[in-house]
């Protein structure tokens, strides 16, 4: 759709005095598809032009069907409704969809540039909750968009294991732990432990000095302390990695807070050379009262590091050894005021990048209604999730398709599919309430259904046999009038696939993969209703091969979507 569109607005900057940008911009769809195509408002031209909008319109649709790509233009209320010719369009889109989906999707905008992107992020020691799903999923997508759009990307999963609460577990460890029992399920048994710490600490508070004794004891290399510290860090590792080969998630690289802690004095001397660090009530802080944000604090009062002191040496190491010129953070909307903290010092050490930091936020995740919190202990284990989506999926495929091959396979695909995609397909922003019985749904908007459809898809062009992938979109046999050539619903299945490219770029723009699932399941529509109203295999040889490519296309485009969104595509379900 991106060539038309410029094609179209190519023609029109002559009349209209616009740049083709802009009149691009301008082009949008009508509510309804009777109308046409495109629409573009001309209301906007009315005082350049002083003629009003409709005379503009009577004016401006002599100019387009004059074009090859237009079929007709009518003036309508202020509006330019537009036709386009259906089969030159409905060849070109679909034939790049079958040779190369990638130039469908994209025009690699960000070819030679390289954003380090950091997500998912679990707390070591801590269990890897549905809370931290959020985080991981959208965080994986925008890696995968990214990348689709021309970016280098360097995916970071920037562990919690560092801070105070290390000091807890470690001091809860010495007094309640047992090794032969920590190792038998190491990332619960520790954290049974800290929610132990904090319910005994309500009791007795001196528990919370013991606590930040041992992250001290930590600090300094007390070597009890890091030995324990690296044991809950190695263990912890193992079972959030099944979790992320579940999830079909991966990182170029694990880099902990701890990672940065020598490369933090740097970051001091850089804040005293510039003159930003300043005492306050004992601790080291940069003053941002000219900005209406609090003092970023660089070093407590008891002389320890903080999280920020650790995101600002992160901040540099990703751009100075890692080459990154764009810094994405997918960090819950909870963090906002520390990421403004963040990038407004950044900006006063003068670092080029700090215009380039993005914080990607997303609304919290709760649990039939209630938040969570892994200090009181209400969290929902996401491995336990993923395990009763992928039994639920087993028992589906049982029931109605026992003799698929590589039902465990497929189980897996789905569940997970389903888990993954009842949260994307939801504007980042918003909060999700988790429920067990909206996730593993498997009828309506959902992962299943998506998945299906491509199963749909890949049924039929095994039944036509061949070899189906070097099919390209024919030419009717005389067809004379190119806008009967397709009927509605295989015309507004093209005009769905040609809109992948839109898709993308909003998703990136944006930095949210909702769009790209918005778009699969539009997509997933559109072809439903093409092939529920149209025999494929049945039809005579010309409709034949049009719809088989037709559909080869949507194979195709589904295909890269659902990956985009990090979800499999099956060919039977």
């Amino acid at each position: 759709m991106k060539a038309v569109k410029a094609t179209i607005a190519k023609a029109l900057v002559p009349a209209t005095g616009l740049t083709e940008d802009e009149l691009v911009q301008m082009l949008e769809y009508p509510p309804n598809p009777e109308l046409g195509d495109l629409a573009l408002p001309c209301f906007k031209l009315a005082k350049s032009l002083r003629k009003n909008p409709n005379e503009i319109a009577q004016t401006l649709a002599k100019v387009l069907v004059q074009i090859p790509e237009v079929a007709s233009a009518a003036p309508a209320g202020g509006f330019l409704n537009i036709s386009l010719a259906r089969l030159p369009f409905a060849k070109a889109i679909v034939d790049v969809a079958v040779q190369n989906v990638h130039a469908l999707f994209s025009a690699d905008r960000h070819t030679g540039h390289r954003a380090a992107v950091d997500y998912s992020s679990p707390n070591i020691a801590k269990p890897f909750g549905v809370g931290h799903l959020r985080s991981t999923i959208i965080g994986e997508s925008i890696v995968r968009l990214m990348r689709e759009d021309g970016y280098d990307v360097i995916g970071i999963n920037h562990l919690g294991d560092w801070g105070t609460q290390f000091g807890k577990t470690i001091a809860a460890y010495l007094k309640w732990g047992d090794e032969e029992t920590v190792r038998a399920n190491p990332v619960r048994e520790l954290f049974k432990l800290y929610v132990k710490f904090h319910e005994e600490a309500e009791r007795d508070p001196s528990l919370e000095e013991e606590g930040r004794y041992w992250f001290k004891q930590l600090e300094d290399g007390n070597p009890q302390a890091v030995k324990l510290w690296q044991w809950f860090i190695d263990e912890s590792l193992k079972v959030f990695r099944k979790t992320y080969d579940l999830l079909n998630v991966s990182f170029d690289h694990y880099l902990g807070e701890s990672f940065y802690n020598d490369k933090m004095d740097a970051i001091v001397d850089e804040l005293i050379a510039d003159n930003l660090l300043v005492e306050d009530q004992g601790a080291e802080v940069v003053d941002l009262s000219a900005y209406d944000m609090p003092p970023c604090i660089i070093k407590k009062s008891d002389g320890t590091s903080i999280y920020a002191t650790r995101d600002l040496a992160a901040a540099a190491y990703r751009h100075d050894q890692l080459g990154a010129d764009t810094l994405v953070y997918v960090v819950g909307g909870e963090q906002k005021l520390h990421f403004q903290q963040l990038f407004k010092v950044l900006e006063l050490m003068g670092k080029p990048y700090a215009s380039r930091a993005v914080h990607v936020s997303f609304g919290l995740m709760k649990f039939n209604g209630a938040r969570l919190s892994t200090r009181r202990g209400h969290v929902v284990y996401l491995e336990d999730v993923l395990a009763k989506a992928i039994d639920e999926a087993c028992k589906i495929i049982e029931a109605k398709n026992p003799t698929l091959a590589n039902k465990d396979q497929v189980a897996k695909s789905v569940g997970v599919g389903a888990v993954v995609f009842n949260d994307l397909k939801t504007y980042r922003l918003h909060e999700v309430d988790f429920r067990y019985e909206d996730v593993l749904n498997f009828d309506g908007e959902t992962g299943p259904y998506v998945q299906y459809t491509h199963a749909r898809a890949s049924s039929v062009l095994r039944k036509a046999g061949g070899d189906v992938d070097t099919l390209t979109f024919p030419a009717p046999a005389g067809a004379t009038d190119d806008a009967h050539a397709l009927n509605d619903t295989e015309w507004a299945l093209v005009l769905q696939l040609g809109q992948a490219n839109e898709a993308l770029n909003r998703a990136v723009d944006e930095y949210d993969p909702s769009v790209m699932a918005r778009y699969t399941l539009q997509l997933c529509h559109a072809f439903n209703r093409f092939y529920h109203h149209n025999p494929i295999l049945q039809s005579d040889p010309e409709d034949r091969a049009r719809r088989l490519a037709l559909t080869l296309a949507t194979r195709k485009v589904l295909a890269k979507a659902l990956y985009l969104i990090g979800i499999d595509a099956p060919d039977e379900m």
